[in-house]
């Protein structure tokens, strides 16, 4: 759905002649079309949103070393299609609800817990992947420890 979604605003921009976004998506749908290759079959919405989330991933990653070179014009084009893909990602939960559901995974897991701690941290990032961004998980995850 999430990739017919996609397809449909590449279409609508290309129609529109919003070149930077048909860009854009172009580009993240071809990233979609490798991994299926890869995997050898067709991706359902959480790999795709997977797909989307380690682009996004990497376009912070560019702009905070674009701006330490001092590369504005660079800059501000990594800031546009990380915007424009941002409008495919689901919002992130709070901290509050992400504590919140930490606090039931581990309360749902308490024997493992109560065993081995470090243990809830493969269970959080797997539930919890597709509503927070890993590095928030682990932060919240590290003020329990």
């Amino acid at each position: 759905m999430l990739k017919q979604k996609l397809q449909d605003e590449q279409i609508a921009a290309l129609k529109s002649k919003n070149t930077e976004k048909l860009e854009v998506i172009r580009f993240v749908i071809s990233l979609i079309k490798n991994r299926e290759i890869e995997k050898k079959a067709e991706l359902d919405d959480e790999e795709v949103l997977t797909v989307l989330k380690k682009f996004a991933k990497e376009l912070k990653e560019s702009i905070t070393a674009f701006e330490k070179g001092n590369r504005k014009e660079l800059v501000d084009r990594n800031k546009k299609q990380l915007e424009i893909i941002s409008q495919y990602l689901p919002n992130e939960i709070s901290d509050e609800e992400l504590d919140k559901e930490i606090d039931k995974i581990i309360a749902d897991n308490k024997a493992a817990y109560d065993q081995n701690p470090k243990v809830i941290i493969g269970i959080c990032m797997k539930l919890l992947k597709t509503k927070a961004d890993p590095s928030r998980i682990i932060k919240a995850l590290g003020s329990r420890a």
